[in-house]
């Protein structure tokens, strides 16, 4: 069969399903494999009553990634941040591109990532949305260019059974904004208000979480200056969109050099 052979982890879950049915509708790749845990209903059934599609590929869920990884071009992952450290382990041992868009990871994971990726090429980004992409881009602009006049605050939402807060978009928002002034984060960040803060900080970034509903994925960013606010932002109406980012950034890794990339770098905005 021709084409980049794309697996998924965790193909059975919500996100999963969508990476299938994409990569199955997608030109120039094809579905080399899909994994879930081990004593998941899924594992032994045929990928394609989870890709959506009308015939059945043939392929059966299996419940280990080393055997996924060894059948894959490349492998999308978006699980937890335990799994996904385990993951990017077995890319390099393997000798196989990965993408990654799980959120949570902590500064020892990122670390563990970034070891990884000098084996084989990675692209890592907390949203995996063409859409958001150029929003990252556009604050960093604006941060840029705005000065610290303009307050910077990051509203994000999403369904009430989301585990992680600030959402790993909105901190990528304000990674970008601070980028954009030329600063640290982890010096302006104001993560949380409570009680009595006294004034806002000059120069720093807030970020504000919300959870409710249904929700698939809702961020702004608010420039606020005496007498007028600029308000970017970016609303998710379907996991799709993500899938769609994903499948191209899979498609653009295969057969890069190793390193970290991120959605920049497939959508040539460095």
């Amino acid at each position: 069969m021709s084409g980049i052979a794309i697996g998924v982890v965790g193909c059975a879950g919500r996100m999963g399903r969508m990476l299938l049915a994409t990569i199955a509708a997608t030109d120039g790749c094809r579905v080399a494999g899909g994994t879930e845990a081990p004593g998941n209903e899924a594992v032994g059934q045929d990928l394609g009553r989870f890709a959506g599609t009308t015939d059945p590929l043939g392929i059966l869920v299996g419940d280990d990634p080393a055997a996924l990884f060894d059948a894959a071009d490349v492998v999308i992952d978006f699980t937890r941040p335990k799994a996904t450290v385990t993951h990017a382990r077995l890319a390099a041992a393997r000798g196989k591109a990965l993408v990654t868009g799980t959120t949570g990871l902590d500064a020892g994971d990122e670390a563990m990532l970034r070891e990884a990726a000098r084996c084989v090429p990675m692209v890592y980004a907390p949203n995996m949305s063409l859409g958001v992409t150029l929003l990252m881009h556009l604050v960093e602009q604006a941060a840029a260019r705005l000065g610290p006049d303009y307050d910077i605050e990051i509203v994000e939402m999403h369904h009430r059974h989301k585990i992680d807060a600030p959402s790993g978009t909105a901190l990528g928002l304000a990674r970008a904004a601070a980028r954009g002034r030329d600063v640290s984060l982890d010096d302006v960040a104001d993560r949380g208000r409570d009680g009595d803060t006294g004034p806002r900080r000059r120069g720093a970034i807030g970020m504000a979480a919300l959870r409710g509903g249904d929700v698939i994925g809702d961020h702004q960013v608010i420039f606020a200056a005496d007498g007028e606010r600029l308000e970017l932002g970016h609303r998710a109406s379907s996991r799709e969109t993500f899938a769609r980012g994903a499948v191209t950034a899979a498609i653009w890794v295969a057969g890069r050099a190793p390193g970290l990339y991120d959605m920049r770098d497939v959508l040539d905005l460095r």
